[in-house]
């Protein structure tokens, strides 16, 4: 075994899997006291549901929890809706993997698709008919078979209760890692949806505090919050974040290309409302000279280099705001807050949506605008944000 893994013992009630009163290994110390509290809370047998507020964590606790249960020998996979988020934690998952105890990470579609083959047909909503793969995995639900995996899902809120209905059956045990408040999908979950999906009985456990915020984009990203628990405040101190008024498309490059500059070494995500206004940015940004060239992603990519990025380097990273989900930047760049100019500005949609973008940078917030009219939703953010 790694020389670096503690055990810590974890004991479970009455009649539980013997699995679950083994040793729980703890990797990486230097983990919070929080995130290692909530690993410990987790036995290894049972499906839980974790749940905590954005820079809590929750990926890589998903990736630790993966580890752990790939060291009781089973298969083990680590899920998620986005195929962008799968190549994080992926690479998560290589920096932690023991030898011997293989964990995979996949997309949720990818998963069942290659679990099911052709009955696997898609539907207009763009996942599966769910009520047949049920139907089909309850036929063997029960049987003692070694090949089948631990599930770990990460960021689950956005998945269809029908999902973990599902999972139940084909997954010796599964976790969730998900945060309501962070919904981006038509088709989500609520933490009591993915808990009665999952039958009893499931356990929910929190995970608490912000290691990525500073104060002032909590602060920020609060006034977008639709709901739940106050979070726990981050302690470091940080920059305004910044709402600018931009000309047209180039003065929005200038200003990519001047932060770029300021913060070399360091990552910037360029998250934006249409695949159109991505591509438009990006053939602009590669005439700019950046010292990293930049990066973009496109759900619509079957592979090369719009489709498989290196997140780990530094430079500009332009994504879709359907893809921000659980990443993080050091610097975040939202360009086109004018596309949401003619919504509800109050809309629980669209407070989400600014609410996810806005939490995961580290550093450094820009909201920029374009036309003759600040949008609805960026008025009355006094103290919050410098306006330019």
């Amino acid at each position: 075994m790694n020389p670096s893994l503690g055990t810590t013992p974890v004991t479970d009630g009455p009649g539980a899997d013997p699995m679950a009163t083994g040793p729980a290994p703890v990797l990486h110390p230097d983990l919070t006291q929080a995130q290692r509290d909530c690993l410990d809370a987790l036995p290894l047998a049972g499906h839980h549901v974790v749940s905590g507020p954005p820079g809590s964590g929750k990926s890589l606790l998903a990736a630790h929890r993966t580890v752990h249960l790939a060291l009781t020998g089973r298969p083990t996979l680590l899920l998620s809706r986005s195929n962008l988020l799968r190549q994080l934690l992926d690479g998560t998952l290589q920096g932690l993997t023991v030898p011997g105890a293989p964990a995979v990470a996949a997309t949720v579609h990818s998963w069942v698709q290659r679990h099911f083959g052709r009955d696997a047909r898609s539907t207009d909503d763009g996942w599966f008919d769910w009520p047949a793969l049920i139907n089909r995995a309850a036929d063997t639900f029960g049987h003692d078979d070694p090949a089948t995996p631990h599930l770990v899902v990460d960021e689950g809120q956005d998945l269809p209760p029908d999902f973990f209905r599902l999972a139940r059956l084909l997954g010796t045990t599964v976790t969730v890692f998900a945060d309501e408040c962070q919904r981006l999908t038509e088709t989500h979950s609520t933490l009591t949806e993915i808990t009665t999906a999952l039958g009893r009985p499931t356990r929910h456990v929190e995970v608490t505090g912000n290691h990525r915020n500073t104060r002032e984009i909590f602060a920020l990203a609060e006034h977008f919050r639709t709901g739940g628990p106050l979070p726990e405040p981050p302690g470091r101190r940080g920059r305004l974040p910044l709402v600018r008024h931009y000309a047209g498309p180039q003065a929005v490059v200038d200003d990519i290309v001047t932060l770029a500059a300021r913060r070399p070494g360091q990552r910037i995500g360029v998250i934006v409302a249409s695949a159109r206004t991505g591509a438009d940015l990006m053939r602009r940004l590669e005439r700019a000279g950046l010292a990293q060239e930049p990066q973009l992603y496109s759900s619509m990519a079957v592979s090369g280099r719009y489709r498989d990025l290196d997140l780990t380097r530094p430079g500009v990273v332009l994504v879709h705001r359907a893809s921000a989900k659980g990443l993080d930047f050091d610097a975040v760049f939202v360009p086109d807050a004018e596309s949401d100019a003619g919504g509800d500005p109050t809309a629980a949609a669209l407070r989400m949506t600014y609410y996810v973008m806005i939490t995961r940078a580290r550093e450094e917030v820009v909201l920029g605008w374009q036309g003759g009219r600040i949008p609805g939703h960026l008025v009355q953010l006094d103290r919050l944000v410098t306006m330019a």
